[in-house]
C-alpha cells in the first residue's frame, strides 16, 4: 500500500524522530541566532543576505539535479511569491529581526508561537467553520500575551514598540500563511520556498536601504560571533530546518509536523536562559506555559477533528494527517 511519499514503506521511525528533532532545535534556535546577529550587523539587510544566500543555494541545487525547466515559473506564481515571500519574510521574519534589537530571544519566540492562533482567528472571521473548543483555546493564548506584554513584570529593556512589533509580525506571517494556498504558488514546495526567498530577499533590502542600513554599515565593527551567527542561519535556520520540514511533511502525519508550533518556543526559552542569561521572571513563565499550552491544545484539537473528519467521509485517516 502506498505511503504519504508514494513508496512502498513509511520512513523509519528513528528517521522521523532525527528530522523532528532537527526542526525543533533549529528552528527553536534561530531567534538566539537573530538576537546575536543583530548585535552588530544591520538587521534588515543581514536579513537580506540570508535568504539571498540560502535562495540561490536552493535554485541551484534544483537546477543541477533537476535541469533548466525545473526552476522555470509563470507570472500568475512570480507575483504571488512576491507577495507571500514579502509578508513572510520581511513582515514577518524582517520585523521580529527589527523587534530583537530590544526584545530578548525567548520573549520573541513566544510571541510568535501565537501564529496558530491568528491563523484560527482568520479562518473564523472568513466563515470557516471552527470549533467552539478551539476558540476557547485562541482566546486563553491571547491571555497569555497579555500577561507578557503588560506593564509590571515585563523583562528588563523590552520596550512597548518591541513587543508590537513581534505581535505584528505574528500576525503578518500568519495572513500570509493562510493566503499562500489561495494564491497560485510554484507547485514544488522546494522550488516555491527558493523563489520565495529571493523576492523577500528583495524587500529586504529595498527596506534595508530606504531605512538608511547601509550609510552607517562599519564593517570593521562586526563581530565574529554575529557573523557566526548569520551563518548559522543561513546553513540551519534556512537550509536544514526547511529541508527536515518538507521532508517531515511528506514522511510523518500532520499532527506530528505541528508540534514544533509548541516545542520550538521553548526550545528558544531554554537557549535563551542558557547561553545568554535572558530573564525568565515569574510573569514570563506563566504567559509562556498559558500561549504554549494553548497552541498544544489547539494543534492536537484540530489534528483529531481532521481525522474525524476523515473517517465520516470514508477517508483513511492517514490521508487525513498527510495533507
Amino acid at each position: 500500500m502506498a505511503t504519504r511519499n508514494g513508496t512502498e514503506q513509511d520512513a523509519p521511525n528513528w528517521l522521523v524522530w532525527a528530522a523532528l528533532w532537527t526542526v525543533y532545535i533549529v528552528w527553536g534556535s534561530t531567534y538566539l541566532a537573530i538576537r546575536v546577529t543583530v548585535e552588530t550587523l544591520p538587521p534588515l539587510l543581514s536579513g537580506g543576505v540570508r535568504f539571498l544566500i540560502a535562495g540561490l543555494i536552493v535554485l541551484v541545487v534544483i537546477r543541477i539535479k533537476r535541469g533548466r525547466d525545473a526552476i522555470r515559473i509563470s507570472r500568475p506564481e512570480l507575483l504571488s511569491s512576491i507577495v507571500i515571500g514579502g509578508g513572510l519574510l520581511l513582515g514577518g521574519n524582517g520585523l521580529v529581526v527589527l523587534a530583537e534589537r530590544t526584545v530578548s530571544s525567548s520573549l520573541a519566540a513566544l510571541l510568535i508561537a501565537t501564529v496558530p492562533l491568528w491563523v484560527i482567528l482568520l479562518r473564523f472571521l472568513s466563515g470557516d467553520r471552527v470549533a467552539g473548543g478551539t476558540l476557547i483555546g485562541v482566546a486563553v493564548g491571547f491571555i497569555g500575551v497579555a500577561i507578557l506584554i503588560l506593564p509590571g513584570d515585563r523583562p528588563a529593556g523590552a520596550t512597548l514598540y518591541g513587543l508590537g512589533t513581534c505581535i505584528l509580525a505574528a500576525l503578518i506571517w500568519a495572513i500570509s500563511s493562510f493566503m499562500s494556498p489561495r494564491v497560485q504558488l510554484p507547485r514544488d514546495p522546494f522550488l516555491s520556498t527558493g523563489v520565495q526567498m529571493l523576492c523577500g530577499s528583495a524587500w529586504l533590502f529595498l527596506f534595508g536601504f530606504v531605512g538608511g542600513e547601509a550609510s552607517g554599515i562599519d564593517v570593521g565593527s562586526f563581530s565574529g560571533r554575529s557573523l557566526f551567527a548569520l551563518g548559522y542561519l543561513v546553513v540551519f535556520g534556512s537550509l536544514f530546518g526547511f529541508t527536515a520540514y518538507v521532508w517531515l511533511l511528506q514522511n510523518a502525519p500532520i499532527s506530528k509536523v505541528s508540534t514544533y508550533a509548541y516545542v520550538n518556543p521553548v526550545i528558544a526559552l531554554v537557549l535563551g536562559w542558557l547561553i545568554l542569561s535572558e530573564e525568565m521572571n515569574p510573569s514570563m513563565l506563566i504567559g509562556a506555559f498559558v500561549i504554549v499550552a494553548s497552541v498544544a491544545f489547539i494543534v492536537t484539537l484540530e489534528g483529531r477533528a481532521k481525522r474525524i473528519q476523515a473517517a465520516a467521509d470514508g477517508a483513511p485517516a492517514l490521508a487525513a494527517e498527510s495533507t
